[in-house]
């Protein structure tokens, strides 16, 4: 590749860049209306309400397995983007023209297959356009891509809550699956410009292989040796090393489970604590100028948290992380990441006090929920971004999927928490409470582990 080819994208990155991007918006603008539209429209009492957001949510992070393994092992990932992509677009008509409670239990369904499905492979798939030349180009492409699902995020989250309320399930629904549909033409137009990395069948030497031969041999090591190390009589040095490194991870990763029980209740509890809170704003006085009142919908606040992360992360990476670096705080990922479990805790707290106010019979104003989406936005920067990054480092480049996978499982089983959680019948502040008590738990525990971890001084 000549010098000037390596200084610009790959020109099929655009198709898979802008399928991402309406991607996006159809899941995040669909998720952001579900709690309402079961308790509106389907009329489930609150608690199933948010039993099955995050049964749903935990189906998200579970099918990114299959996808993986049908992409690797059969398809590859052109293919499987491609015709998983319909059950997404078939998943949002069924929710769109079906509106019942058996339509809806099938139109997740389908999305589920769908969202997951491709969830591990465009990511990938948009790496393997790059020459290793590019490398620097390519960390620019992900960063674009982060930007884009923020911004995804926050415009779907406006948008779809309020054609919720003006016309209804049919549209709100609708709206998600054309961008959908237009994804999946965009990703075709792109077709005879891909490079497209075949299927690479199983791994004999992968993460489960050399865990499963040491579980095996468990006990049988020699003494000064791993348990670990009895893989070695069928692996090599770099397979068991790898696993090696990313049981230390999983290590990190426990408490990161508890983080996502709380940070996916964005969409659940509190757009249910919106919902008893005065939606009125305003009016405001600028400039001589009255502005509003106008009402806010309880589920359009969700794009506070896309919004902030979009403010926060250039907010934090040149100016707070700088400033802290010249006074000599410790800036290792295992640091920022304590700091975003106890402002998790926090926002838990800011959650229970606005609770309390409803519980009393004096709801506040909507905006009232701000300071708590400050919190577990700014904790999501610290634990979320930092934590992908420092696996990452800390796993050998073979074991990276794995890696990935896992992280995918976090967020399974942090939903699968908040869902079991739902059959203790806990409510009103206590619920917010028990959950800031739960992170305070996690928060301290990731605390003793992190100074124990060898990488974190």
């Amino acid at each position: 590749m000549s010098e000037a080819a390596a200084d610009r994208y790959p020109p099929q990155v655009k198709y898979i860049v802008g399928n991402e991007a309406c991607e996006r918006f159809s899941f995040y603008g669909m998720r952001s209306v579900l709690v309402v539209y079961m308790t509106g429209y389907l009329l489930y009492p609150d608690q199933e309400a948010k039993e099955g957001y995050h049964l749903f949510m935990m189906m998200n992070y579970l099918t990114p397995l299959l996808g993986g393994w049908i992409a690797d092992r059969f398809w590859g990932r052109y293919r499987t983007i491609l015709w998983i992509s319909l059950f997404y677009v078939l998943g949002h008509l069924t929710l769109a023209f079906w509106e019942t409670r058996t339509g809806f239990v099938a139109g997740l369904t389908l999305i589920t297959l769908g969202a997951g499905g491709i969830k591990p492979c465009v990511s990938a798939f948009v790496g393997d356009q790059f020459q290793p030349e590019q490398k620097l180009l390519m960390q620019k492409v992900y960063g674009w891509f982060y930007w884009l699902i923020n911004l995804g995020s926050a415009t779907a989250k406006l948008l779809i809550p309020w054609l919720l309320r003006r016309h209804g399930p049919m549209v709100a629904f609708a709206v998600p699956g054309l961008f959908m549909a237009i994804a999946t033409l965009v990703f075709w137009a792109g077709t005879r410009h891909y490079v497209r990395a075949p299927p690479s069948g199983p791994n004999p030497h992968g993460f489960l292989h050399v865990l499963w031969h040491a579980v095996r041999r468990f006990g049988t090591h020699r003494h000064g040796q791993s348990w670990l190390d009895t893989a070695l009589e069928r692996h090599p040095a770099e397979a068991v090393d790898g696993a090696r490194a990313v049981l230390r991870i999983m290590g990190v990763f426990g408490a990161v489970t508890v983080f996502w029980a709380l940070f996916d209740q964005t969409g659940s509890s509190w757009v249910l604590q919106g919902k008893q809170m005065v939606s009125t704003v305003g009016p405001f006085t600028l400039g001589g100028t009255t502005i509003g009142p106008f009402d806010l919908d309880a589920a359009q606040l969700q794009a506070l948290n896309p919004f902030l992360v979009m403010a926060l992360i250039p907010l934090f990476s040149w100016v707070v992380f700088p400033a802290l670096a010249r006074r000599g705080v410790s800036l290792a990922p295992l640091s920022k990441m304590t700091a975003g479990m106890f402002l998790t805790v926090l926002s838990f707290v800011a959650a229970a006090v606005v609770q309390l106010r409803v519980d009393g019979g004096h709801p506040p104003g909507l905006l009232w929920q701000f300071p708590q989406y400050l919190l577990l936005t700014t904790a999501e920067v610290l634990v979320s971004v930092t934590g992908l990054e420092f696996s990452y480092t800390q796993a050998p480049r073979s074991m990276r999927s794995t890696i990935m996978s896992i992280w995918f499982l976090t967020v399974f089983l942090g939903n699968l928490l908040t869902f079991l959680v739902q059959f203790v019948r806990l409510s009103g502040a206590a619920y917010f409470g028990f959950f800031a008590l739960l992170m305070l738990a996690a928060a301290f525990g990731f605390r003793t582990m992190a100074r124990r971890y060898p990488t974190a001084r």
